[in-house]
């Protein structure tokens, strides 16, 4: 019976995380440093609080019932290569975060498991920008690369090709997006963690 009710509480705590990250996903903005089609937004933050409360695999499903939500209430302009995009680089973050604060429940461990999450999401958000996302945009929508280049090069004339825009656009918005969401988990985590944890 208690197995039953830990069971049916992490399920509801896993749905109330995710309508939040659905919530935050819609609610993103540019940053004056990065081009326009890079938009922070802090839907990750539940996915962490998440992954640290009820396992890795809680962060897994926050982050694809979020992109789900977000494809039936908003459709895509992508055909749904974005929001694949988003969930992968967000599961790349949050699933070993999740991993390592599980083995070892300190603040240290929390901060150091962040910062390796931060440092893959950058890892997998250029990987799968470089052969997946910015391909598709050129097929699918049209745009043509030098396009999508010249957007990176006006803000920083070292973009000239798409390599250079992965390592000195893409990369550096990912990891400060990672560190903008580590640092409201940590100042929030505790607070809730009697709630989650409950």
């Amino acid at each position: 019976m208690e197995m039953v009710h830990r069971r049916t509480a992490a399920i509801v705590k896993t749905g109330l995380l995710s309508a939040a990250a659905t919530v935050l996903m819609f609610i993103e903005f540019p940053l004056p440093v990065f081009p326009a089609f890079l938009q922070l937004d802090l839907s990750e933050v539940p996915a962490l609080l998440g992954s640290f409360a009820l396992g890795p695999m809680a962060g897994i499903l926050i982050e694809l019932i979020k992109n789900l939500l977000h494809i039936a209430i908003k459709g895509t302009s992508t055909a749904g290569v974005g929001e694949l995009a988003n969930f992968l680089v967000g599961s790349a973050m949050v699933v070993p975060a999740g991993i390592m604060y599980r083995k070892k429940k300190t603040k240290h461990t929390a901060v150091v498991s962040m910062i390796a999450g931060t440092v893959l999401m950058a890892v997998v958000g250029c990987f799968f920008d470089y052969y997946a996302l910015f391909p598709m945009y050129k097929t699918l929508m049209g745009i043509p690369m030098d396009s999508i280049i010249e957007m990176g090069s006006k803000l920083n004339p070292m973009i000239v090709n798409l390599k250079s825009m992965m390592v000195l656009c893409v990369a550096p918005f990912n990891i400060l997006k990672g560190l903008i969401v580590s640092l409201i988990t940590l100042l929030l985590y505790k607070k809730l963690s009697p709630i989650l944890h409950s």
